[in-house]
């Protein structure tokens, strides 16, 4: 750990490192959406699974809104916002998941039935939980919004154009997925704003770029555990196309 503060601008490239190389792009599940090779069957085992990691992000987030102080205003205010997006503001993000689930051949009850999802989806949820209720809240931005929801974007805009043009899923079919690559970068970069404005100590520098490291390793082993439970009985992915990714 350095005894140093780093300025924003390094502050910043490190977060970026912390998270580079464990992107869950590069998960197998991940190379095989991209390049069209999972069916609606392993496609339907995902939504029923990431409903349970991102259904309750509006908690997380409401359990870390309790406890962040009110003089980080502006924090205050993107956490809510953020809840309201996923809720209340225009169609509920779970529901677009589940609109997406239901075309790829499951239904809202094997979705929302959490016996449905795997062990390491449990693991990422309660994760989720831990971080937005013992953290410093700084710290706990850095990891449920810098290491986890700014990752979106780049993996969306991988997978997206795949459903349309292999799969034959209509835009509404897809709206999950649209949103979010635009939603979250938003997010992500407001992620970005409170943490290096907030983090003013090398302690909690320190803490959060751990903790950035950490939550993509989460994503980057829940989207791991995803292929071995469902895919990896019917298609293998090589290494040299894992460090394609």
């Amino acid at each position: 750990m350095t005894s140093t503060l780093m300025n924003r601008d390094d502050f910043r490239a490190a977060l970026e490192n912390a998270i580079k190389g464990k992107s869950a792009n590069k998960a197998p599940f991940s190379v095989a959406w991209a390049t069209g090779r999972l069916s609606r069957e392993h496609l339907a085992r995902w939504a029923e699974n990431h409903y349970h990691y991102v259904g309750p992000f509006a908690d997380y987030l409401g359990y870390l809104y309790a406890r962040t102080p009110d003089h980080m205003t502006e924090a205050k205010d993107f956490l809510l916002a953020n809840m309201y997006e996923e809720e209340i503001g225009g169609d509920r993000h779970t529901d677009l998941l589940i609109r997406f689930a239901e075309a790829c051949g499951t239904t809202r009850a094997r979705v929302v039935d959490p016996n449905n999802m795997s062990p390491t989806t449990r693991g990422l949820q309660s994760w989720c939980y831990a971080i937005a209720m013992r953290e410093d809240p700084v710290v706990a931005v850095a990891g449920l919004v810098v290491g986890l929801e700014s990752q979106v974007p780049s993996i969306y805009r991988k997978q997206t154009p795949t459903l349309r043009d292999k799969y034959g899923f209509t835009d509404e079919e897809v709206e999950f997925f649209d949103l979010h690559i635009v939603s979250d970068e938003i997010h992500g970069e407001r992620g970005y704003q409170i943490v290096l404005e907030h983090a003013n100590t090398p302690e909690l520098q320190a803490k959060c770029l751990r903790i950035c490291e950490i939550g993509a390793q989460m994503r980057l082993l829940y989207t791991t555990a995803l292929y071995h439970d469902y895919v990896a009985k019917d298609l293998q992915i090589s290494q040299e196309e894992l460090l394609a990714a």
